[in-house]
């Protein structure tokens, strides 16, 4: 099958990527890291969940983050890629309130969720009444 233009899908399929998605997920909860013990001369494994990330979900999915914000724009994709960001989300706001570095959770959230820093300020007049703004009209004067 030829492709008119430009680089074939990933996925055609929503399936497809769920099936992908879920895999991600589940190698994140259930991941095993080879450690080294001084004490013993031996290497052994232990469970060690890592965390949910944007960049990790894109990778296992084959792409870069770019395409995975792509995918999330096609209407057959739109539910699998937002339940899958709304679980990474909310993976990075548990980290957010249990870390004491918060400044990574917090870039994450900003770059990949949207989220900003917003600072209202609110200017009144005297006593926190209104202020009085007088408008005063340009004078059509030529020797100015």
């Amino acid at each position: 099958m030829t492709h008119a233009g430009g680089r074939p899908p990933f996925y055609t399929k929503v399936e497809d990527m769920q099936k992908i998605i879920d895999e991600y997920f589940e190698w994140c909860d259930n991941r095993a890291v080879k450690i080294y013990d001084d004490k013993t001369n031996t290497e052994k494994m232990i469970s060690s969940i890592a965390p949910y990330t944007m960049s990790g979900l894109a990778r296992r999915l084959g792409m870069d983050r770019d395409t995975l914000i792509n995918y999330s724009h096609k209407d057959e994709f739109i539910g699998a890629i937002k339940a899958a960001r709304d679980r990474v989300q909310e993976d990075v706001e548990a980290r957010l309130m249990e870390s004491r570095n918060q400044v990574g959770a917090i870039f994450n959230l900003k770059n990949n969720f949207g989220w900003k820093d917003k600072k209202e300020q609110e200017i009144t007049g005297a006593d926190g009444g209104a202020i009085n703004v007088t408008l005063i009209p340009p004078r059509n004067d030529p020797d100015d």
